[in-house]
């Protein structure tokens, strides 16, 4: 059985492709390679190829008044913006489950407090697929 962090990472990083896929990026794959990214997806306006880092949103609104994301790597050191270009954040909680998305910038720590969801430099990314949505990103496309 694998282990319960080891379980909620790779949820998120599902959670994280699926909203990808939702917002009408192409092309949303994982590294074959250990790489500090673990998303790469191609940006549906400029069709320019991004890399994503994926974290889990720790909650501590009880304690600080906002949500966090680590920007860590393993080595303690920061992500720089050679190492991805965005941060999913997931926040998994109780029969709630929300992807957010913002920039790399090369900080150890982002938060976000949580009466300001979805707003600021955090973006809510949808996790219901709509297919007209999708169409219309696809019509634009051609009309190009």
């Amino acid at each position: 059985m694998a282990h319960k962090e080891e379980t909620i990472g790779k949820f998120a990083e599902m959670i994280a492709r699926a909203a990808l896929m939702a917002a009408g990026w192409s092309g949303v794959s994982k590294p074959e390679t250990e790489e500090p990214y673990d998303i790469l997806a191609t940006d549906p306006t400029s069709g320019e190829i991004k890399r994503f880092q994926v974290k889990t949103i720790r909650d501590r609104t009880k304690e600080r008044g906002y949500l966090t994301v680590n920007g860590r790597k393993n080595t303690g050191l920061p992500y720089t913006v050679a190492d991805a270009d965005y941060f999913i954040g997931v926040l998994i909680e109780a029969g709630v489950t929300k992807a957010y998305m913002f920039e790399n910038r090369g900080l150890t720590e982002y938060w976000m407090p949580r009466k300001n969801e979805g707003k600021r430099e955090w973006v809510e990314m949808p996790l219901n697929l709509d297919r007209a949505f999708l169409a219309a990103l696809e019509n634009e496309a051609e009309a190009v």
